[in-house]
């Protein structure tokens, strides 16, 4: 009798992998002020980092999934890690050089490839861990536990960031965050000689070996689905709002007065944007419990509608603090933090409606919306550009614009006017 080959240790990881996607890419928020402040940046400059790290989801959406079709699960999981860890490191690196426009070059460098790595590591580990848990309930239920700790690393980053920061003055630097690179770089090797000594479960090679082949549509031919392509875009506009919320709350309240900021601590500003992603967590939670119950129309018409009136108010309250459990918080920024309710459950919902009746071609949409996670480097780029211009308030109007097409592909754009033939 053969013996159930135990996957307890590279779950283990892949639960590790999944918050490092989430704890990497949110480096890009606190050591965008590190960069304004230690380079003299504009704030849509300090925006480039993250539009590095998600612009390479453009370049890397598709190669990913081809590398996962031909090399497998452990193949490009490893390959991941690796282009992770030297991501990292060039970021790393660029805290110990001199020249400004050096700096600037090596950490860019390093975020756009780091962008390469969250793009192949979100490719393999949802499908990955399905398999490892022999697909099902199971499955399902341990993506739900791997999204949570998303949720949980990407409420941790701003907060650990923002306490190594401190109070942002002429000496902050990148050298302050030298101690969380390293805790990522750690992660990172580990994570590579435990994928390396484990033996992962290959389904895709396995029916390769066996001469199983499947003819795969052309890309040319999603188009076909207006509802499809009009939740292409939404989804383009989603993962920017989700950046560009936080983005943009961190930099106004870190900022000083005089330049239209707060003046705020970093280590508060971090603990309040760690509440958004915190909040994000809960949101998932409440939507993996209802989301039997209540459609995808209606729940993103909802949220759309209420991220709406809250980036309203964001704007339009005033900065006078208000008490919420011991914790002192801006008004108007804590309508902006409540967001995080909102967008937790839109990235699903989007998916939801823009599948519907795409049958055969279901696997080729979903590698083409990664491609489209690029929104959350160039959104926040150009909400950084009107902040620039307008004020830190006023640039949430582009965030506002992108939520009204939310609600409008909700309720009309996502409606299904042509099906996959089978």
């Amino acid at each position: 009798m053969q013996q159930k080959q135990n996957y307890t240790l590279p779950i283990i990881v892949m639960f590790f992998l999944f918050a490092m996607i989430s704890f990497v890419t949110g480096f890009q928020n606190p050591f965008g002020i590190i960069l304004k402040q230690q380079l003299g940046l504009a704030n849509w400059q300090s925006q480039l980092g993250n539009a590095a790290n998600f612009i390479a989801y453009a370049f890397m959406g598709l190669p990913a999934g081809m590398i996962l079709q031909k090399k497998g699960y452990k193949f490009t999981s490893i390959s991941a890690v690796l282009v992770g860890f030297i991501g990292v490191a060039l970021m790393f690196a660029s805290s110990y050089v001199e020249d400004p426009n050096t700096i600037f070059a090596i950490y860019m460098t390093g975020a756009f490839v780091g962008g390469f790595s969250m793009c192949m590591l979100n490719t393999v580990v949802n499908p990955m861990l399905n398999t490892l848990a022999g697909g099902g309930n199971k499955g399902n239920q341990l993506i739900q536990i791997g999204g949570s700790l998303n949720s949980l690393a990407a409420t941790i980053c701003p907060v650990l960031v923002g306490y190594l920061m401190g109070q942002v003055t002429q000496e902050t630097s990148l050298i302050d965050g030298r101690p969380a690179l390293m805790i990522a770089m750690g992660i990172f090797a580990l994570a590579y000689v435990v994928l390396l000594l484990s033996k992962l479960p290959e389904p895709i090679l396995d029916a390769l070996k066996n001469g199983e082949k499947k003819e795969e549509p052309a890309l040319k031919s999603l188009f076909q689905f207006p509802h499809y392509v009009m939740g292409v875009f939404a989804i383009f506009l989603y993962v920017g709002i989700e950046v560009g919320i936080p983005n943009m709350a961190n930099l106004y309240m870190t900022s000083a007065a005089d330049k239209g900021g707060l003046g705020m601590d970093a280590t508060v500003a971090g603990s309040i944007v760690g509440a958004y992603w915190f909040l994000m967590m809960v949101g998932r939670l409440v939507g993996g419990a209802i989301g039997g119950k209540v459609s995808a129309k209606a729940m993103l018409s909802t949220v759309s509608s209420a991220a709406l009136a809250f980036i309203v108010l964001g704007i339009m309250m005033p900065s006078s603090n208000v008490e919420i459990l011991n914790y002192t918080i801006p008004m108007n920024v804590l309508f902006f933090v409540l967001c995080g309710l909102c967008t937790s459950v839109m990235w699903g919902g989007i998916f939801n409606l823009a599948a519907e009746g795409l049958g055969k071609y279901t696997a080729l949409a979903s590698g083409f919306f990664m491609v489209m996670v690029c929104g959350g480097g160039l959104l926040p780029l150009l909400q950084g550009a009107v902040a620039d211009m307008a004020g830190y308030l006023n640039s949430y109007w582009v965030l506002f614009a992108a939520l009204c097409y939310m609600l409008f592909y909700a309720l009309i754009g996502s409606k299904v006017t042509k099906k996959a033939e089978d």
